[in-house]
């Protein structure tokens, strides 16, 4: 058992994979750490869902795993935050029961019911001026006309579940489910009740809901949970929670943040304009500022986040790691009669080795990593993956580089239009996440963009660890800004100069194929 004297965090971490539940001092070391898969539920009507019990199952088992250990005395846990993904909708009556399977990110199929809600407001290449400019007043950001938020998600079940809706008592995101399990009650943080588009958002350490965004949404206001900040204490874990995982029932509940919230604290990229990248299934590109501001011609804006006073820039990617998850598991390894490994080796690492030895370029092979459409700088449901160039004279390695280099071609593609809502140039980005562990994937994202890439400890831990330090600030052990104190790097990529001009021209073509291909995707996609 290791002697610590300092307080800990019981910190969990819900991404769209697995669940991770992790002790974290409040300096931020990990001394432990548990994860769990969660199942993915494609339903024939084209969802995507998620069984909520399913998480706090998995919640439950990694804590009372990881407590089991006796890596502390259970006594030094202090308090439990969670940092969750975000923009899923789950459906619970007045007890807390789940009625329905939670709608996830990925999910469109409520595109169609916000589309006839806002007949002639809303259609598929966007909204009339007046009514963006009062959502955007409000709120900083609109509805989605993919369909992918919960507005969208709350008007599909309103719609194709009228029994569901009506014994609905609050529609929850990820992070307030986990959070009325642990406390019993039912509220959302400033940045999870975001994408509802019901908050009146222009003080920062004020969000609210505003009756004439609640008329506009077509859901009934009491459906909507209590608002609270990231940092609040929402009270002491549930009697019978803390009976289960044997910790003392004075252990606080601080209410967390959803991932690229929880992100950013756990970068360490606490300061006004500082960036962080993460780079997990999706990805993004974020920076705290002193100002609410919306790009809505590359879906950039500033939003509700966890350090007083401020908003957090977040410029959203659709999806990053999961390229190679992709290539994992549909191409490298597909489950058919070619497959002859009985066990898989860690096969990101042995993708590394093999990127690694292909000089930059990819020897002319392109990969554009639109596997699920694109949020920013364009947002498009129907643009899809491509390897581009390929010829005999190419090979197995040049595509795994190429899906490397295509992630931070895509990610480049961003720096523009984020440098200029932050109205200066960036020299440096903190970068976490699972993709974050592989140095050339680094590397390669210094070359690409010709910024220093700054490589956090153990960068795969960063929501959690941010879940972690805004629970430490809930309970007043810590401020945000000594965060910026706290955070440890493991390397710096800087720019190597002979690839620079490599990959101004594969940037080029990048674009290039964007603009060639965008209306062939939509005439093979759309609807």
């Amino acid at each position: 058992m290791t002697q610590i004297h300092e307080s800990v965090i019981l910190a969990a971490d819900l991404g769209t994979s697995s669940m991770k539940v992790a002790l974290i001092t409040i300096s931020g070391q990990v001394l432990g750490w548990e994860s769990q898969p969660i199942r993915l539920h494609l339903t024939p009507d084209g969802g995507v869902e998620q069984d909520p019990e399913e998480w706090w199952q998995a919640f439950i088992q990694c804590s009372k795993v990881l407590l089991e250990k006796d890596l502390i005395p259970r006594s030094s846990v202090a308090a439990v935050c969670c940092s969750t993904q975000g923009e899923g909708t789950i459906a619970v009556d007045c007890d807390g029961k789940v009625i329905l399977g939670c709608i996830l990110w990925m999910d469109m199929r409520g595109q169609r019911d916000l589309l006839n809600e806002f007949k002639g407001i809303i259609n598929i290449n966007g909204m009339s001026a007046l009514k963006v400019f009062s959502w955007i007043k409000m709120t900083g950001g609109m509805p989605s006309a993919t369909g992918k938020d919960p507005a969208a998600h709350m008007l599909y079940i309103r719609n194709n579940y009228p029994e569901i809706y009506a014994k609905t008592y609050k529609f929850l995101n990820v992070l307030d489910f986990l959070n009325l399990r642990l406390t019993g009650r039912y509220t959302a943080t400033y940045d999870s009740i975001l994408t509802s588009w019901v908050t009146d958002n222009r003080n920062p350490d004020g969000i609210h809901y505003d009756k004439g965004l609640i008329h506009s949404s077509g859901i009934d206001g009491d459906k909507f949970p209590e608002i609270v900040p990231c940092t609040a204490v929402l009270g002491n874990l549930r009697e019978e929670v803390a009976r289960e995982l044997g910790l003392s029932a004075d252990v606080r509940v601080v209410a967390g943040a959803i991932d690229n919230t929880a992100a950013a604290i756990g970068a360490g990229a606490v300061e006004d304009y500082l960036p962080h990248l993460y780079i997990g299934t999706s990805s993004w590109m974020s920076a705290h500022v002193p100002y609410k501001k919306t790009d809505i011609a590359s879906s950039l804006a500033s939003v509700p986040c966890a350090v007083p006073g401020r908003y957090l820039m977040t410029a959203l990617q659709a999806t990053a790691g999961g390229n190679l998850t992709f290539l994992k598991e549909k191409i490298l390894y597909n489950k058919d009669e070619l497959l002859q490994e009985a066990a898989l080796p860690d096969i990101y690492k042995v993708l590394d080795q093999i990127a690694e030895r292909v000089p930059a370029g990819s020897n002319g092979v392109i990969y554009t990593p639109w596997i699920w459409g694109e949020r920013a700088p364009v947002e498009d449901k129907t643009l899809r993956a491509g390897l581009y160039n390929l010829s005999l004279h190419n090979s197995r390695e040049d595509i795994i580089r190429a899906f490397l280099e295509g992630v931070a071609l895509n990610t480049r593609w961003l720096l523009q239009p984020v440098e200029r809502f932050l109205k200066r140039k960036i020299d440096q980005i903190h970068i976490v996440g699972g993709g974050a562990q592989s140095g050339i994937w680094c590397q390669i994202f210094a070359d690409v963009m010709g910024v220093c890439i700054r490589q956090v400890e153990d960068p795969v831990y960063a929501n959690a660890r941010g879940a972690a330090w805004i629970g430490a600030a809930g309970i007043g052990e810590i401020t945000i800004s000594d965060i910026k104190r706290m955070v440890k790097f493991k390397k710096d990529y800087l720019p190597n100069e002979k690839n620079l001009s490599l990959y101004d021209q594969r940037f080029s073509q990048f674009l290039q194929i964007y603009k060639n291909m965008r209306d062939v995707y939509r005439q093979m996609n759309g609807q």
